[in-house]
């Protein structure tokens, strides 16, 4: 499973690169590959490709406010979580969004 993602959060100093962070590492754990892009003071970190985009299963949002270029995602499915949970329970928060996206298949 392939998985891109942006985080975002409100003051974006603390809680976008946690989030990013505990994603990538449930990811890990749980053998998915992801790429997430963090939006907030520092303004985008580790943007996403067209290529990153075009090859993932799906979209990840884990923010509290709206994220930048949101139209770059077209028709990818797109699940929407509010930062903290992505930041406390990241395996959560990935094994429901793959069995979501997965059930829409």
């Amino acid at each position: 499973m392939k998985i891109v993602g942006v985080t975002s959060c409100i003051a974006g100093l603390a809680h976008t690169p946690m989030a990013a962070k505990a994603l990538e590492k449930a990811a890990q754990q749980l053998g998915y590959e992801i790429k997430v892009e963090q939006q907030g003071a520092m303004g985008q970190v580790n943007k996403l490709t067209e290529e990153d985009i075009a090859a993932a299963n799906f979209v990840l949002i884990a923010a509290d406010q709206t994220v930048k270029d949101m139209d770059r995602f077209g028709d990818k499915k797109v699940v929407r979580v509010k930062i903290g949970h992505a930041v406390s329970q990241a395996e959560a928060v990935l094994t429901k969004a793959v069995e979501a996206v997965n059930a829409q298949v």
